[in-house]
Formats: C-alpha cells, sequence, structure tokens
C-alpha cells in the first residue's frame, strides 16, 4: 500500500485517491483550433514511462483536491508531492 502526502490534509493512504494520469501532459488551448489528429492524439496516446514520473491524484475521500505527486513507477517511492498549481522545482 502506498501512503500519499496529500499537501492539504497531510499522510493518507492511497485508497483515499484516484490515479488521474500524467502530470506532464499540456492540455490544448482553449479557443484554438486543432485538428481531429491532434485531440486524439491528447486524449488517447499517452506514455508508460519507467522510474521517476509525475502524476496527478485526486483526494476523492478527503479534501478532495488534484495533487501532484513525484513517483517512481518501478519501485512506488514517492519522492514528493505538489498542489496542483505549485511550481515544480
Amino acid at each position: 500500500m502506498l501512503y500519499i502526502n496529500c499537501p492539504h490534509c497531510g499522510l493518507r493512504s492511497q485508497n483515499e485517491f484516484a490515479y488521474g494520469g500524467d502530470a506532464t501532459v499540456k492540455r490544448p488551448e482553449l479557443n484554438k483550433e486543432i485538428s481531429d489528429q491532434e485531440w486524439d492524439n491528447f486524449v488517447y496516446l499517452r506514455k508508460s514511462p519507467r522510474g521517476k514520473h509525475l502524476e496527478l491524484w485526486h483526494h476523492i475521500s478527503g479534501c478532495r483536491q488534484w495533487i501532484k505527486v513525484e513517483r517512481d513507477t518501478s519501485t512506488h517511492e514517492i519522492f514528493k508531492t505538489y498542489k496542483a498549481n505549485e511550481a515544480i522545482e
């Protein structure tokens, strides 16, 4: 079991969270025309990195905030957590 340090609530069990995907993927700009292929790539094409990676998690059974988690995908070690709007060092 993982324990995630929510920047809002403190250390919590992973059971309180839902995985939200890759935090490095940039959403297309609002009100900007993009092709169907570009939208398809944004929605469906994801990398499956091995090692240190930045992820989004939703604290569904706590503060209900989105957070960023820097985690190793092969060992599940969590290095640091950030508020969703916080700049990454």
